[in-house]
């Protein structure tokens, strides 16, 4: 295709800035849903939890179903028209004066942000299959660079008002929306093209496949467990920081550029040293374990300069997910990968269902003023108890491999 080099770097930005758009709300939601209802941290955590399950529920059903209508219709028309309702959802959210439609502003939020699978589509239209990982990686680094740049700014903003991240976000997806709109060429050709059908719309259907391979089944569920701990961090950090160390906006943000950027080091460097140096299967074991240790300490924190110490430790967790996937991809042919990650997908979606209502209605237990136990850290802890299932998991699955399976893949 030409034009292939202006493509990618439209959906190279399109993913940026839905990126940095879900960051920069982040460090305002404390106080701003504490405002809005009137309540508690502890309370308005509880909110802030169903806020990001709804979200989850709205991108695990859509995104399969958005993919399916970018195969039948094309991609540009579905990544046009999820931005521009993304462009309106933030002016609304920006405008909501209560709780009630938030969750609206949510759910289509949910909705429009599943075109993240209709961005990969179009990555796999424009990519000769040589460069397909390659580029495919660029999408994470949009990730990784929308999360550093994303909360920063988010906190930046919110000192001026605690709604005008959302116009911000609203104006940044509306420029992207009218560049895709005069620059953006279609991907795939409509002799390409296949009907939409239900039956293949499923998510449903996407994590069944993954019970095909005995091995790819125990490390998947393996996975879940860790995706469910991630969330007492991905859920709670602004809560708990605004709870246990009265943090605004600003720090909220500083802490989450932080966060990124120490993920975006160890995503970006350590693993390859690591897998490299030492295999797949002590990798894993590394990154499970520093995952586990960093989330209980996170639980006892009492000073900000332990919280920052303890997150050298918590970041290495990050060496464990790709590591696992890289040895669940080496167990399939190169014509079941894209099945596998549908299905890993989907398996994160769900997670994302869950994991923030068991963080937040723990942070909430025990935070809240009828609370007879104070211990703002219950989340972290929790989330270690899921890391350790996790890590016995990867135990069990990697005894019934050959040493080789689990050495490097190259």
């Amino acid at each position: 295709m030409s034009n292939r080099t202006p493509a990618l770097g439209f959906i190279f930005i399109t993913v940026l800035i839905d990126v940095i758009g879900l960051g920069i709300v982040i460090p305002i939601f404390p106080d701003l849903i504490s405002q809005i209802g009137d309540m508690s941290y502890a309370e308005a955590a509880r909110i802030g939890g169903r806020l990001v399950t709804i979200y989850a529920v709205m991108q695990f059903v859509f995104a399969p179903i958005l993919g399916g209508l970018s195969d039948q219709y094309g991609r540009k028309i579905v990544i046009l028209i999820s931005l521009l309702g993304l462009s309106i959802d933030y002016l609304f959210l920006a405008l909501a004066p209560n709780i009630a439609l938030f969750f609206v502003g949510r759910i289509i939020a949910g909705i429009c942000g599943a075109s993240f699978t209709t961005a990969s589509a179009y990555i796999a239209d424009v990519s000769a299959p040589e460069k397909r990982a390659k580029n495919f990686g660029m999408l994470g680094a949009a990730f990784a660079l929308g999360f550093i740049v994303g909360p920063a700014l988010g906190g930046f903003l919110g000192a001026y008002g605690l709604r005008v991240p959302f116009f911000v976000a609203a104006g940044l997806t509306g420029l992207n929306f009218i560049y895709g709109l005069f620059i953006l060429p279609e991907s795939l050709s409509k002799e390409e093209r296949r009907s939409f059908t239900w039956k293949r719309a499923n998510p449903i259907g996407a994590m069944g496949q993954l019970k095909k391979n005995p091995i790819i089944l125990g490390l998947a569920t393996a996975l879940f467990f860790v995706y469910i701990a991630s969330h007492a961090v991905q859920t709670n950090w602004s809560y708990f920081g605004a709870e246990v160390f009265a943090w605004k906006p600003k720090d909220i943000g500083f802490s989450l550029t932080i966060v990124g950027l120490m993920v975006a080091v160890v995503q970006g460097g350590l693993i390859g040293f690591f897998t490299k140096k030492f295999g797949n299967k002590t990798t894993v074991y590394v990154g499970l374990t520093m995952n586990l240790i960093g989330l209980l300490l996170f639980a006892f924190v009492t000073q900000t300069w332990m919280l920052y110490s303890v997150l050298a430790i918590y970041v290495l967790g990050g060496l464990a997910g790709p590591t696992l996937q890289g040895i669940m991809s080496s167990k399939l042919p190169k014509n079941e990968q894209g099945e596998l990650q549908g299905g890993l997908t989907s398996l994160m979606s769900l997670a994302a269902v869950f994991g923030p209502i068991i963080m937040t209605e723990t942070f909430y237990f025990f935070t809240n003023r009828n609370s007879d136990h104070y211990f703002p850290g219950a989340a972290f802890a929790l989330g270690s108890i899921f890391s350790l299932v996790c890590l016995l998991l990867c135990a069990r699955t990697f005894r019934r491999l050959p040493e080789a399976s689990t050495s490097n893949i190259s």
